[in-house]
């Protein structure tokens, strides 16, 4: 059997990085053909040459020059800006698809993978959360199958798989509860910078571990979830599970609830979306239960956490809701991290711009991209 071709979309982070190391322990089965990276062209130049890659695209301009000379004499074609993503994604050649770039700078390259009807694995949280009511409808037109990659996602659809579609009752998401989980509300208002970043159980990069911290990330994967796996808000409910052993849930209409557990490790949701729906051994740590003492499962509260209300409004509003969600909420840790708001600040300006923008519920792609620019502006102007 011929190997299946793998193209992966910021393949310097840490998705990136882990699903390369799928691919190095299933190289019987699976060949890195293509991929890009943002600034990082000595590690985009290295893996060029350690897989022999057909092409790179590099999106920032600067170190362009850098990457063309290292891989002078190679094959390796070298791209530069963010306009050539869609190239590598639409590639006759590549069989999956990997997406892991972070923010709205993925969303071109997944609907043109989704037309030219590829299999893509999906890290990019905002393909769905701004373009979920386009991208999911364009993947049944043109036989495109979205795979998550996230591990509350990959658990999901795991569990899925014990039943019926329409035997599914709820879809229980669980949360770490970020490094605030047992903070006052007051000792919330008064975070610092190195306090939201103080992640408990995993280490991500500054955006990721303050979206943890305010649970908007549980906002943005409940938002996700109803696109995914076409779930009304009223059919889902958010969980925390300080031991992220339980990834998610799904409960049946029985009262069964079939639950994916495992160590906190990538590889191991990376991988279930490159062998879908097929297992293989995995490199990831494997799960000794003996070695757990305690699984802990609490409600959120949404008075400390109010992100989390912000993403079943928005699940079940649909439309232009998630593009301004997801905007305002970037820019608000934007100003997080710069110093110009507070750490509470950014739940309240992302909840303050969504009811106030102008709501379209069948929106183009040109209209979101038009709400999610709305929302940044917003932001900026409420803060001067």
């Amino acid at each position: 059997m011929a190997k299946k071709k793998i193209t992966i979309l910021g393949s310097t982070g840490s998705i990136g990085t882990s699903s390369l190391s799928v691919i190095d322990s299933l190289s019987d089965d699976f060949e890195l053909i293509a991929a890009s990276a943002h600034s990082n062209w000595q590690q985009l130049a290295l893996q060029a040459r350690k897989y022999n890659l057909e092409k790179v695209v590099l999106t920032s301009v600067s170190g362009g020059k850098q990457l063309r000379d290292e891989l002078k004499g190679t094959k390796t074609e070298v791209l530069i800006g963010a306009e050539f993503l869609p190239e590598l994604a639409v590639d006759d050649r590549c069989d999956i698809l990997i997406v892991s770039i972070v923010g709205a700078a993925g969303l071109p390259a997944v609907l043109a993978a989704t037309e030219a009807g590829k299999t893509i694995a999906i890290a990019n949280k905002e393909s769905l959360v701004v373009a979920g009511c386009l991208l999911m409808p364009m993947a049944k037109k043109y036989g495109a199958t979205i795979l998550p990659v996230d591990s509350e996602h990959s658990a999901i659809l795991q569990a899925m798989h014990s039943g019926n579609r329409s035997e599914v009752e709820k879809l229980i998401v669980t949360a770490s509860g970020g490094p605030f989980r047992k903070a006052s509300l007051e000792t919330i208002k008064n975070a610092t910078l190195e306090d939201a970043l103080n992640h408990p159980t995993w280490s991500m990069g500054t955006k990721i571990s303050i979206d943890s911290a305010t649970m908007m990330n549980k906002a943005l994967e409940l938002i996700e979830a109803r696109w995914l796996f076409d779930m009304p808000a009223d059919q889902m409910e958010v969980m925390v599970h300080p031991e992220s052993i339980v990834h998610s849930m799904v409960e049946f209409c029985d009262g069964s609830v079939i639950a994916q557990l495992s160590p906190p490790d990538m590889r191991l949701p990376i991988q279930y979306a490159m062998t879908f729906p097929d297992r293989r051994p995995c490199p990831a740590k494997r799960l000794t239960l003996a070695d757990i003492s305690n699984l802990t499962f609490e409600a959120p509260d949404f008075d400390r956490f109010p992100a989390i209300a912000l993403g079943f409004a928005v699940a079940q509003k649909g439309g232009t809701a998630g593009a301004v969600l997801n905007a305002a909420n970037e820019a608000a840790v934007g100003a997080f991290v710069n110093g110009s708001i507070g750490f509470m600040q950014i739940s309240e300006l992302a909840e303050q711009i969504l009811n106030s923008h102008p709501w379209i519920e069948k929106p183009d792609l040109e209209q979101l991209l038009a709400a999610d620019q709305w929302a940044r502006d917003q932001v900026a102007t409420l803060i001067k």
